[in-house]
């Protein structure tokens, strides 16, 4: 049977929603409140209906009766041939033996209690998930390119963790995506199935990168298929194979082994030259390359005038650089490329 078509159940090993981190204390005291919301319910049941029951003295159920009765009953003891008589001994019973069997319970079925309850809450959450996520990222594989695209999209883009899905493989990996709060598919992504469980035919953009170029060929053409507004973005190793990415479906495809060599080859006449490189694609310090729309006072000049550093103009759709005649005067809807200077988040919370 197809992911697609399975229940929320059945994807608990397939799909993992980031945890809510909770106190044992706090959990502890949430399953204490519950159970004596439970007893009181019994024992206002019971006080309710006291005409209806008969114990050994025939005397009638006091309050206290009835508060023994559920307790003896909730606490599946039940009757034996020694049970408390007086007042105090059932008290005593209330007060000090239930505690110590309900203590006894937890340790004994805690776990399978808790493992059952975190996979049903699993289950729910993955349902309601699957209904209602929308214009999301999904990240195709979780190594080193993964993860800075990742680290972009929560440091610059400032996009929320929960509207990032990593597909990947490798467990490990995944571990280390949900640890930053980011929802996780356990899958191969050169499979529909897997992509559309990770709800890929809703996302605003997907980002490819896994180690091998055939296999991101693969998914760059599986993922346009299912998501043909999108926008996919792509990494390769090789040049060479920019072309098959980009007849595969690919709006933007990054070569990482010859933008390395180029930074490389720079570097070994003038290092400086790549430290700017490295800053200016770093989003947390320094300085960045930023996007921005064209403000009303700005139309009609030239961007080589503006105060802003402008690297290029987006004009319908395309980039120009700040030096191509196309670009000599800025137009209404343009956008700037820029270099802006980042805050650090410590300096701008002060």
């Amino acid at each position: 049977m197809p992911l697609t078509d399975q229940p929320g159940h059945a994807l608990v090993g397939v799909i993992r929603m980031p945890e809510t981190k909770v106190s044992p204390l706090r959990s502890i005291g949430r399953r204490i409140i519950g159970a004596l919301l439970f007893l009181f319910a019994a024992v206002l049941i019971v006080y309710i209906g006291r005409d209806g029951y008969r114990d050994a003295n025939e005397d009638g159920l006091s309050f206290l009766d009835c508060f023994y009765y559920a307790t003896v009953s909730l606490s599946t003891t039940g009757y034996g041939d020694i049970t408390p008589e007086t007042d105090l001994a059932r008290l005593i019973n209330i007060v000090v033996i239930t505690p110590l069997r309900v203590m006894f319970l937890i340790v004994l079925v805690g776990t399978t209690l808790e493992v059952l309850t975190e996979r049903s809450r699993q289950a729910l959450r993955i349902q309601k998930w699957r209904n209602r996520v929308r214009d999301h990222v999904v990240v195709v594989g979780f190594g080193t390119k993964g993860r800075s695209a990742v680290n972009s999209l929560l440091a610059e883009e400032g996009a929320e963790p929960s509207q990032i899905v990593v597909v990947d493989t490798d467990q490990q990996a995944l571990d280390a995506a949900s640890a930053l709060g980011l929802i996780t598919v356990h899958g191969s992504a050169t499979r529909s199935d897997v992509l559309r469980v990770a709800g890929a035919q809703r996302a605003r953009a997907i980002v490819i990168a896994p180690n091998r170029d055939d296999t991101a060929v693969l998914v760059t053409l599986t993922a346009r298929e299912l998501a043909p507004k999108a926008s996919i973005l792509a990494s390769v190793r090789e040049a060479e194979n920019v072309h098959l990415l980009k007849q595969s479906g690919a709006d933007q495809v990054v070569v990482s082994s010859e933008t390395a060599g180029r930074l490389l080859g720079i570097a070994t006449r003038t290092p400086l030259v790549v430290d700017m490189v490295e800053d200016l694609l770093t989003p947390e310090t320094g300085l960045a390359i930023a996007e921005r729309p064209v403000e009303p006072s700005e139309e009609g000049g030239s961007p080589r005038h503006l105060p802003d550093i402008v690297l290029g103009v987006v004009r319908d759709g395309n980039l120009y650089r700040v030096d191509a005649p196309e670009v000599d005067a800025i137009e209404p809807g343009d956008r700037l490329l820029y270099v802006r200077k980042v805050t650090p988040a410590k300096d701008a919370a002060r």
